[in-house]
């Protein structure tokens, strides 16, 4: 059994300025994306991309995951507490982000991007997928060092307790999900997108596997972080609103490998 480390949730101070750990971890998450979007451009046959699409990428897709996950934390799980304290809406280094939610906010900024790129929109999707996972899962480190999204209790030899929440062990259900949502998919869609494949598998592939883990990892997560508790046939809602994107991902696999369209890498539309 461990007790968490209770990390200072404050990496530095600049004066006045707090750099605080959940903000680095996005940051690295953003610096990944970029990192590997490069490598994907440079060695692989993405003729459709270049440098400074990947950067507007990067741009659209921090604005939809800031404004998409904050509204989906508190819409999906705390709506009635920050419907009292709207102010806190916008305090986001206090941590409060929900994947679910920017998932939707990065889905409508690439369809902004697509459209002024004039590329098909599951191209764009298509690209991006591989270069998200390892982002997720520098989330998830951030998770732990705030020590929030807990897991249940459990009597398992690395149980960790968490003093804040009680005495009681509990799965580190952060580092799970880092394992799952983060190594696990990210190592799945890179070697699957390694290949030529049909318009739209990539994504359907991404949906499908982060539906997956999420729905496993959500068996070992506190449900709905304490606040929320299962739901209807005892469901968490992280288990909820993942089962769409499990349809979803199944529909669009097999949409792609029964469509006409040739591989991704063979879109001819001009570079820009």
């Amino acid at each position: 059994m461990f007790v968490h480390p209770q990390f200072d949730p404050v990496a530095l101070y600049l004066g006045p300025l707090a750099i605080r750990w959940y903000g680095l971890m996005y940051l690295l998450g953003f610096a990944l994306f970029i990192l590997l979007g490069r490598y994907r451009i440079r060695r692989g046959p993405q003729a459709a991309f270049t440098n400074t699409m990947l950067d507007d990428m990067l741009f659209y897709g921090v604005l939809g995951v800031l404004v998409g996950g904050r509204l989906g934390y508190v819409l999906f799980y705390h709506f009635g507490y920050y419907i009292q304290r709207p102010l806190e809406i916008f305090a986001v280094w206090q941590g409060g982000m929900a994947f679910h939610g920017g998932f939707l906010g990065v889905i409508m900024a690439m369809a902004l991007l697509a459209r002024k790129y004039k590329l098909r929109w599951l191209v764009v999707t298509d690209f991006i997928a591989p270069l998200v996972p390892l982002g997720l899962g520098a989330g998830r480190i951030g998770n732990f060092i705030n020590a929030e999204l807990w897991g249940r209790p459990t009597d398992i030899a690395w149980g960790m307790i968490f003093p804040h929440v009680d005495k009681l062990p509990r799965h580190p259900s952060q580092l799970y999900e880092l394992a799952l949502e983060g190594l696990a998919l990210f190592a799945l869609l890179w070697i699957y997108s390694s290949k030529p494949r049909p318009v739209g598998a990539v994504s359907g592939m991404f949906l499908l596997g982060y539906g997956i883990f999420r729905s496993i990892a959500e068996f070992f997560r506190e449900p709905g972080d304490g606040f929320i508790g299962v739901l209807t046939l005892g469901i968490s809602m992280g288990q909820w609103l993942s089962l769409p994107m499990i349809a979803a991902g199944i529909g669009m696999l097999v949409w792609a490998n029964r469509g006409s369209d040739k591989p991704a890498k063979s879109d001819k539309r001009s570079r820009k």
